[in-house]
């Protein structure tokens, strides 16, 4: 059997296709250029672009399993061809934005709702596509602390911003792609929506020291304004995108994170903790 991958260059789809592999599955990735996308040496690759329909029948071709990301642009023309290939089933990366009908700025037409809207709108696709689905909705991915906080911690050893107590339960991204995998392979899976959170509920001040101690060198927590906080993450994504975070962070101040039991209830084991990501990642850091 073949499962195609689409975003098999991201975090999660990477370790979906090596959870696939592992488990004796025959592998096909996907990628609008091909030539230039990296991947190793065997890989079976497929030029595909989700935005265009046209493209989707190599791809899935032979094809029994689907792993996808949200994209709505183009939605439609990836279940028509999924139908046509006899994929039976699809497992989507989605997003636990889709669980709150208002997001946490309280209005569902902040970031966070647009997020929100833009995965259900896949979802719904799905829903009506007589496919075999399973959702996987994620919170927060362990992996953003990279984008925040890689620079500063490899550059200067100090991470500045404000909101230290702040609390989230990031989840580890192999912890995603490991209930992908599951949903892929095993039976049991189809027609439900796994919202996953991490397994423990940390401060932003707990992260930066856990991410320390993976690296055997201490980084420094320096608690700034919110208007100072905004021009360092600036620095690293759209201004827009800065408000939208340091939102979030605030929101989170002085009451524990939402976590889950998903990977133990479903996978049987207990989930991978930041502390553990933050090993796997520590290079990144150093």
């Amino acid at each position: 059997m073949v499962t195609t991958i689409f975003g098999a260059r991201g975090s999660v789809g990477r370790n979906v296709a090596d959870g696939l592999r592992a488990a004796g599955e025959q592998v096909r990735v996907t990628s609008r250029d091909p030539g230039s996308a990296g991947f190793p040496s065997g890989t079976k690759v497929a030029a595909a672009d989700l935005e265009n329909p046209r493209s989707m029948a190599a791809a899935l071709e032979g094809a029994t399993g689907v792993f996808l990301y949200a994209k709505p642009r183009g939605i439609d023309g990836f279940v028509a061809a999924a139908t046509a290939a006899g994929v039976r089933r699809v497992a989507l990366l989605s997003s636990a934005a889709v669980t709150s009908v208002r997001d946490s700025m309280g209005s569902s037409d902040g970031w966070a709702g647009q997020i929100a809207r833009r995965h259900r709108e896949v979802e719904q696709a799905l829903e009506g596509s007589g496919l075999s689905w399973t959702f996987i909705r994620p919170g927060m991915f362990a992996t953003n602390t990279l984008w925040w906080w890689a620079r500063p911690i490899r550059e200067e050893g100090t991470v500045r911003m404000p909101y230290p107590d702040e609390q989230s339960a990031p989840v580890h991204e192999k912890d995603i792609a490991a209930l992908a995998v599951a949903a892929l392979t095993t039976p049991g899976h189809e027609g439900k929506a796994y919202t996953l959170y991490g397994p423990q509920s940390l401060t932003n001040r707990q992260l930066v020291e856990q991410i320390g101690d993976a690296t055997g060198r201490p980084v420094q927590f320096v608690e700034v304004s919110t208007e100072e906080g905004l021009a360092e993450l600036s620095r690293i994504m759209p201004p827009d995108m800065a408000q939208n975070t340091l939102t979030l962070w605030a929101a989170g101040r002085g009451e524990p994170a939402r976590t889950s039991t998903v990977i133990e209830d479903v996978l049987g084991r207990p989930a991978l903790t930041f502390a553990q990501w933050a090993a796997d990642h520590a290079d990144e850091f150093r």
